[in-house]
């Protein structure tokens, strides 16, 4: 087959491309990033070196593909309304996906695309859903990841300065876990699979409380009494904007983990767990996470 695989040599494009070519697949990557290209043709694959809000490009680029698999770059540096940039990729991807003819399509979305609002920073992934699920005589995979390790990162910065983890949601909060070599396992089975029409796939690697996850991290770390505060909505923003993240970026995160903490995020994922999960847990993260925080 021929596939298409946005995302350049990101987290979870790299391993995509790598598993996609060990099977025998002919892989083109698209990276906006001209010095990728080396990188990219010493995994074997071609490179297409061009803007991803480009449709002209991507017309191009699809034409005669057998899948393509399609990401949004996260932006949220340029843009003052995250859910608008979304949907505007949506929209560019439907008519590149439209125009070339390409017939098979996995999309990575998230976990909490089902809602239309309450969600922050994820409502434009449930918009490009919308969108991509609108395209007439397509084969669509929307793929719903949940909470990646490695947004765990984030968090090394205030413990090293304050010494514990502060955050809208917490305690007995339930988390679905993912690693990106798991999600890019579920796009090369999907990629790979014809016949389907339009469905949801969920990707999780482990679900954890935030208290496990919090004692898990310290133990990893040196630091077993490591706590995890649960702050108001109004304190996380507060938080936020002192750390640099720009109001409109900083409300949407707040409103996200509100919705975790809710529960109404996971709400769709609890009918229709993947069976089985994925092959990486938080045990083998942490480790991961020790050797960064070491090393920051």
């Amino acid at each position: 087959m021929k596939v298409i695989v946005t995302g350049s040599l990101g987290n979870i494009s790299k391993p995509l491309t790598k598993e996609l070519l060990q099977k025998g697949h002919a892989v083109t990557v698209i990276s906006s990033n001209p010095e990728k290209q080396k990188d990219i043709a010493a995994l074997g694959a071609t490179a297409a070196i061009g803007s991803v809000e480009d449709a002209d490009f991507l017309t191009e680029t699809f034409r005669g593909a057998d899948a393509v698999y399609v990401m949004t770059p996260p932006n949220y540096s340029k843009t003052e309304d995250p859910r608008a940039y979304y949907r505007g990729m949506g929209i560019q991807y439907a008519k590149a996906i439209q125009a070339s003819g390409v017939k098979r399509v996995v999309h990575l979305s998230t976990m909490g695309a089902h809602l239309d609002k309450g969600t922050g920073l994820l409502l434009g992934a449930h918009d490009v859903e919308q969108v991509l699920g609108r395209l007439p005589g397509i084969s669509l995979t929307s793929l719903r990841p949940g909470y990646f390790y490695y947004n765990l990162y984030n968090y090394v910065p205030m413990i090293k300065a304050a010494g514990f983890i502060q955050a809208n949601y917490g305690g007995e909060d339930k988390i679905v876990l993912v690693s990106p070599k798991d999600i890019a396992a579920a796009a090369a089975e999907e990629l790979t699979t014809t016949g389907a029409t339009k469905k949801v796939r969920y990707i999780a690697s482990d679900e954890r409380t935030v208290n496990e996850i919090v004692h898990l991290l310290g133990t990893a770390i040196g630091k077993p009494d490591l706590k995890w505060e649960v702050c108001t909505d109004e304190q996380m923003l507060e938080g936020l904007q002192k750390a640099g993240v720009r109001p409109p970026i900083a409300a949407s995160l707040v409103e996200m983990y509100a919705c975790v903490h809710s529960g109404a995020f996971a709400e769709d994922y609890e009918r229709h767990k993947p069976i089985p999960p994925g092959k990486v847990k938080l045990e083998d993260f942490v480790r991961e996470f020790a050797a960064a925080f070491q090393q920051g």
